[in-house]
């Protein structure tokens, strides 16, 4: 818990909901060095080609992700402020920061050879908005060179997406990555998987279980749908109080003037290893 690195990417405050470089998503795969599965120019992954599942797929964990009334305390997790998260020995914790306003608004977890980067959202009371989500990230990722299966996982339906990235030799290939989504109530979360996890079932049921156990706290403040929720770093004043009372947080985080929902942007990071 003692190793911290500050990197220098920057947030584009002019990207809107659903379009993004796909680059922010394919870096954090190599930044974290997840390149176990090799880029073919002419396909996804040199013998690793991803297939929807012929069978039906077993939700990890017990019914989460979690609200704040579901739980009794933070039990085990670390306290990000609108995500409680779990924690996994050897597991290595990313915090993505927009560098114009210091907010949090990222946390990526890299772990034997794959990643899951996560956010929470607030989102309508009436109705989830995964499914408009999910349209928007397809037709972003198909815009930029990419393409993008929607498929059943063990959340719900979720997007196997083909990222265009540059190999070595300068050619275009594709790096694979998968959405997955939580619609709770009056929020939203999103998780995307890159490196082994992205195709590997088995690499895949580690990150699975632990954005299945996530906590998100929404709290009571009235929020436009697709706002980002306030995260702060572990132990950092302004992180939402933990209550044994199964309650939200009785304290609000001021929400980051970030975008919206920019489902591929990554921005200035600070890792911390368990």
């Amino acid at each position: 818990m003692g190793l911290f690195r500050r990197g220098a990417r920057t947030r584009d405050a002019d990207r809107t909901a659903g379009v993004a470089d796909v680059d922010d998503v394919t870096d954090a795969a190599e930044d974290a060095e997840l390149d176990g599965l090799e880029v073919d120019a002419n396909g996804v992954d040199a013998g690793s080609e991803p297939t929807e599942p012929t069978e039906p797929m077993v939700r990890p964990g017990k019914g989460g992700p979690w609200d704040a009334a579901d739980v009794d305390s933070i039990g085990a997790r670390v306290n990000l402020g609108a995500i409680w998260l779990p924690g996994v020995t050897g597991m290595e914790l990313r915090m993505e920061i927009d560098k114009a306003t210091s907010q949090v608004t990222a946390v990526a977890i890299n772990l034997a050879g794959s990643a899951l980067q996560v956010q929470a959202f607030a989102a309508p009371r009436t109705e989830g908005i995964w499914a408009e989500i999910r349209a928007e990230i397809a037709a972003s990722v198909t815009k930029q060179g990419g393409s993008a299966d929607d498929l059943p996982g063990p959340f719900g339906r979720e997007l196997l997406a083909r990222l265009p990235v540059r190999t070595a030799e300068g050619r275009t290939g594709h790096r694979p990555a998968r959405f997955i989504g939580h619609d709770g109530p009056r929020w939203f979360l999103r998780g995307v998987l890159t490196g082994k996890a992205a195709v590997d079932p088995e690499s895949a049921r580690a990150l699975e279980e632990i954005f299945a156990d996530i906590v998100v706290i929404r709290g009571s403040a009235a929020r436009a749908p697709r706002d980002l929720l306030a995260l702060a770093l572990p132990a950092q004043p302004g992180a939402a109080p933990v209550q044994a009372t199964g309650a939200a947080a009785t304290q609000e985080p001021a929400a980051p003037s970030a975008p919206p929902l920019d489902p591929l942007t990554r921005g200035p990071e600070i890792t911390e290893i368990h």
